[in-house]
């Protein structure tokens, strides 16, 4: 097969994705093989390119095929699989893998699993045209979505369920998104069916213009103000899905006393005011339930996904507009010919 595979993590200037043949994977007991349809291009990919997660073991093997929220079409099956059958339409996000037996895993939060093992960073993933993927955390996709469009469900859809169920949110409630990207335009929708008041908080105009196509009851543009001082003590829940420390900061002040914050980046605050008696909670992918949820919301046509796509050998160039804050929602990438 055909495949993108990066050798050493470097710069994107540097060419570090390699578009190229390498040996086609064959299932092992409990696991199937995917023809890819489309998989998309997450933030996390780009810093596994670049090197950005050496340090913490990431990527795990070299070469590595990078791409965690894929779908396809089975093409092969393993010993003991039951669910699927060749020709199924699937899907996997990033948990590739956990190991069923720990207090994480046993309580609906496998997500959690301290052994997980991520698709796309500890073993091969969707940047190509076939995909080894493990039964138990692969999942039927419904026959009226579109293959390629459905791949962002696999990360930014369940991401952006997964910090929405953590609200306690409903009609007559303030909700502000900040961060409109892959992530934040489908957090918005399900913020949305809440029954909340929804505002939009961003500086691109065409996330702005998402936004608005996708019925935020208000947008802001960070470009022309700062939303904290702005909108300071407005809302009763914030969810925060941009990687910048000022952003995180900006969504704070704009949280309500006693309000509640969902951070799906990293956070580094200067200042806590523990008096204003907020809650900050994270939030990472949710689990096999939720997953089931998401499809079947975006099945009825509760959510849909905005994607710019591209053919599965330029993922470095979806990869440089995503470095360069140049896509409306989310790339993803497609191999020609693979049934949608």
């Amino acid at each position: 097969m055909f495949a993108n595979e990066v050798d050493t993590p470097a710069p994107l200037a540097e060419h570090p994705l390699q578009w190229r043949e390498t040996a086609a994977p064959t299932p092992g007991a409990g696991q199937l093989v995917i023809a890819v349809a489309g998989c998309g291009v997450c933030r996390s990919n780009l810093h596994l390119v670049e090197g950005d997660w050496v340090g913490g073991g990431v990527p795990a093997i070299s070469p590595i095929i990078p791409g965690h929220e894929v779908t396809g079409v089975v093409s092969e099956i393993g010993e003991g699989v039951s669910d699927f059958a060749v020709g199924d339409r699937v899907g996997v996000q990033p948990l590739w893998w956990s190991c069923e037996q720990c207090e994480y895993c046993t309580s609906g939060r496998e997500q959690l699993c301290r052994q997980r093992v991520i698709t796309g960073e500890h073993v091969n993933g969707g940047y190509g045209e076939y995909m080894l993927a493990n039964a138990a955390h692969t999942y039927h996709v419904p026959d009226n979505l579109d293959l390629v469009e459905a791949a962002p469900l696999f990360c930014p859809g369940i991401t952006g369920f997964g910090a929405v169920s953590k609200l306690d949110v409903g009609p007559g409630d303030r909700v502000a998104v900040f961060g409109l990207g892959g992530v934040g335009h489908l957090a918005l929708q399900f913020a949305l069916l809440t029954g909340a008041e929804v505002t939009a908080i961003a500086r691109s105009a065409d996330h702005l213009a998402v936004a608005r196509e996708l019925g935020a009851h208000r947008v802001f543009d960070a470009s022309q103000a700062d939303p904290g001082e702005a909108l300071e003590d407005s809302f009763d829940a914030v969810l925060t899905f941009a990687p910048s420390d000022v952003v995180s900061a900006q969504a704070l002040r704009a949280l309500k006393w006693g309000g509640t914050l969902v951070s799906g980046v990293p956070l580094t605050l200067e200042e806590f005011h523990f008096n204003k008696a907020q809650t900050i909670k994270g939030s990472i992918l949710g689990n096999r339930d939720q997953m089931n949820e998401v499809l079947r919301l975006a099945s009825e046509g509760k959510v849909r996904t905005v994607v710019d796509r591209f053919p599965m050998d330029r993922a470095a160039d979806a990869l440089q507009l995503l470095a360069d804050g140049r896509l409306r929602s989310r790339a993803v990438l497609e191999n020609g010919g693979r049934p949608a």
